[in-house]
């Protein structure tokens, strides 16, 4: 579906009330910074500790809203900061376990394969209770296929690759547990691609997602 007019005022919208919100409240921590003051002059400091600060709130403030508002083009059902479950069977959780032991060592990701792993055991031995699931954007399409986001900032720190990768497959695991026969995508989504004009590859030396299935370095890049 083509973003209408009454789409694009809606998004114009979102980032004019974050912008002007955040000028509102900003409150700058009182530093004294002489050295700072003196090389670069006080008046640069302080708009570089309000970019700082604006940085900081766009991923809730306008990355969310502007990806929720975007996907209402698309998809019958959207929701940021949705609750997946709260629960994962004995057997899923060892699986998930066994796929990041064996990309660790050296395997290629491969969604497909893991996600139809999960499926195979996601009601299988003990149900276990976990912290609720909240996942930063939920879309479901007419068919009933779900899409489950993290979304990360431009460049998020690959020192935490597996816990990233771990998450994508409890997303997964925690849902089929509900519906085995859910046709469920868990992906990360990045706002923006750094690199342009060339391909995202913040990623490809860690070998932990499957970058065509589990990755979207643009939000536009989902719809």
């Amino acid at each position: 579906m083509k973003m209408t007019s009454e789409h694009a005022a809606k998004i114009e919208d979102v980032i004019t009330r974050s912008l002007l919100a955040k000028l509102d409240k900003y409150n700058p921590e009182s530093e004294h910074m002489p050295f700072h003051y003196r090389l670069l002059g006080k008046d640069r400091m302080a708009l570089f500790s309000f970019i700082q600060s604006l940085n900081t709130t766009f991923g809730t403030s306008i990355f969310e809203p502007v990806a929720v508002a975007l996907a209402e083009t698309r998809f019958s059902n959207v929701a940021k900061q949705y609750i997946v479950g709260d629960s994962i069977s004995e057997k899923a959780q060892d699986e998930i376990e066994k796929i990041i032991n064996e990309l660790t060592t050296g395997s290629d990701p491969d969604n497909l394969t893991e996600v139809r792993r999960i499926r195979s055991v996601c009601q299988s031995g003990e149900m276990r209770s976990l912290k609720p699931a909240r996942v930063d954007l939920y879309l479901e399409n007419n068919k009933g296929d779900v899409f489950l986001f993290d979304l990360k900032t431009a460049k998020p720190n690959i020192s935490n690759f597996k816990d990233f990768k771990r998450t994508l497959l409890q997303w997964c695991a925690i849902a089929l547990a509900k519906n085995p026969k859910l046709d469920i995508h868990s992906l990360i989504a990045i706002p923006y691609n750094p690199y342009e004009p060339k391909p995202y590859q913040r990623w490809t030396m860690k070998g932990m997602l499957d970058l065509k299935r589990e990755l979207k370095p643009k939000i536009s890049g989902i719809f």
